[in-house]
């Protein structure tokens, strides 16, 4: 379900008074991949309910650079939202995603594992409410910028 940031909140109050471990993970999720599916199911096993904060277009272009996000940010909230996985999706405009971890209050904090967990937002606020923050490997070889290079490629090769 797709719902906003002013919703989330209290959907996540409703879901821990039912005992039901959240799961919470971000990114931008820019053009949908084996390995970016591979690591929601990862993150949705952790737990009960897969809470997905999604990155704006606006934040996407401020940490990706001016030719992304490929995708709109209401396409790609439509395609998480139709992910087995994904049980919320929230969209987040600022650069990180403290805020909103605040208001998710996850029992598990989620990213790939590029990230030690030292130097993954949120950790600390996590792990002080009696949290865990965990890593997930990436499938080899499997990422938004690879494909858009490899496009790229075949383009200037026609």
């Amino acid at each position: 379900m797709i719902t906003s940031r002013e919703n989330i909140g209290p959907i996540c109050d409703a879901l821990r008074r039912e005992h039901r471990r959240i799961v919470f993970t971000n990114g931008c999720f820019d053009i949908l991949h084996r390995g970016h599916v591979t690591y929601l199911a990862a993150a949705r096993a952790l737990g009960d309910v897969l809470v997905l904060g999604l990155n704006s277009d606006a934040s996407v272009r401020r940490l990706k650079g001016p030719s992304r996000p490929i995708n709109s940010t209401e396409d790609r909230a439509a395609v998480m939202d139709a992910l087995r996985a994904v049980d919320y999706v929230t969209i987040f405009d600022e650069d990180t995603p403290l805020e909103l971890i605040q208001s998710v209050k996850p029992d598990i904090l989620v990213k790939g594992g590029d990230y030690e967990i030292a130097d993954i937002v949120g950790a600390d606020f996590v792990q002080a409410r009696g949290g865990s923050v965990r890593t997930i490997p990436f499938v080899e070889g499997k990422s938004t910028t690879g494909l858009i290079r490899a496009i790229n490629a075949q383009q200037s090769g026609d």
